[in-house]
């Protein structure tokens, strides 16, 4: 049995080698800010490099279209993909003369489709391999190590977008760790009170109602909406209550930003642990019922565990969400990777807003694997059959 049908693999070959015959695969520019001129494959690498990519992104074309077995798909995708990584670093080196630090090379939409297609074919294929939870974070751990060492091996250097960051080395660390501090640290706030608010909801049957209502009404508010409007209250706070301004709670920076994200984060939370409790079965409660538990007993020792795969989902949903939410926090002074991705607006510069979009969605990507396999871990499953 495929996941995806037949069909999926032809237009998964269709894309790579449309992309390969038809698409650019670089853009080059004189400076910065000039309009760029695109560059094929065979223009923009040297011979025998556009070429051996083109064999091997072909070879995981066919190997896409054709049913042959998964583990020949996978290697055959997770090699076109690694090969893909080497090249347009490559075409960076070739096109830019040499001592020349102003020319520019970025990846263009040929190589976004290659990259799209070939991603898509590796997740399809271990998706049907359905590894277990600790292979997939194995498979993750693997792909940031080659990506981190070639970034470091200098082999990238020549990129736009790396160019870019070596201007702000300094800076960029600085907003990582504010974008974490966003998106973590309203998660942690948002689970400390969320999770008890939701244990409260599920033994008050009238206080649920209200509550979610409640927090579905803040859930439907624009996110660049609610940051604007607790402006207000918290420079008033900052503004008449003392310490306050020393603790940074303030009208803009990261108060509002935080304050938002944890507004936004207690949704996912109550509601999941409604629902993971709910989901406990009235025998496993009557059973302790009748060992003698007192209903604290029940909660903390049977209901909370069997519900805490559910409770775990939601936090997947919230430390996802907020990650890409943080990133709306740079319009208020929250800083973040949101911080290049409005410059590179504002400026025009598509790779300073790469700059803040790719670790971005790496942060993710990779929150949501590491706990999917958290939750789908055999830790959870003994719990679940004890």
């Amino acid at each position: 049995m495929t996941i995806l049908p037949d069909k999926v693999g032809v237009v998964i070959a269709c894309i790579l080698a449309y992309a390969v015959s038809a698409l650019p695969f670089v853009t080059f520019r004189a400076n910065r800010i000039v309009q760029g001129d695109a560059r094929g494959l065979v223009d923009a690498l040297p011979a025998s490099a556009s070429y051996t990519l083109i064999a091997i992104v072909l070879i995981a074309a066919i190997a896409a279209f054709f049913r042959v077995g998964i583990k020949l798909k996978l290697a055959a995708s997770l090699l076109a993909l690694c090969t893909l990584m080497i090249p347009i670093g490559l075409a960076a080196s070739h096109l830019t003369p040499a001592d020349n630090t102003y020319a520019r090379v970025s990846p263009a939409s040929g190589f976004w489709l290659m990259f799209a297609g070939l991603a898509l074919m590796v997740t399809d294929t271990i998706a049907r391999l359905d590894p277990k939870p600790y292979m997939r974070v194995l498979l993750l751990l693997a792909a940031l190590a080659i990506s981190t060492g070639i970034i470091l091996s200098g082999q990238w250097n020549g990129l736009s977008v790396m160019k870019e960051y070596a201007a702000r080395a300094d800076i960029f660390w600085t907003e990582a760790w504010r974008h974490l501090q966003l998106a973590i640290g309203s998660l942690i706030a948002a689970s400390a009170i969320g999770i008890p608010l939701g244990v409260l909801c599920y033994k008050v049957e009238k206080l649920r109602v209200g509550l979610l209502n409640t927090l579905n009404i803040v859930q439907t508010i624009p996110s660049i909406a609610l940051f604007g409007l607790l402006i207000g209250p918290l420079g008033w706070i900052a503004a008449n209550v003392p310490g306050a301004s020393d603790m940074g709670i303030r009208g803009i920076g990261m108060a509002p930003a935080f304050v938002a994200l944890f507004l936004y984060s207690l949704l996912p939370v109550v509601s999941n642990t409604v629902v993971g409790l709910e989901g406990v079965p009235n025998s496993v409660t009557d059973a302790a019922r009748g060992l003698g538990m007192q209903s604290w007993q029940r909660l903390l020792k049977i209901e909370f565990p069997l519900a805490l795969p559910i409770i775990l989902t939601g936090i997947r949903i919230v430390l996802v969400q907020n990650i890409g939410l943080a990133t709306i926090a740079a319009l208020i002074g929250g800083g973040g990777f949101g911080v290049f991705v409005f410059q590179g607006i504002g400026q025009t510069a598509m790779d300073l807003v790469l700059l803040g979009t790719i670790p971005t969605v790496i942060l993710g990507f990779t929150a949501a694997i590491l706990l999917d396999a958290l939750i789908e871990s055999d830790l959870f499953k003994r719990g679940r059959r004890s």
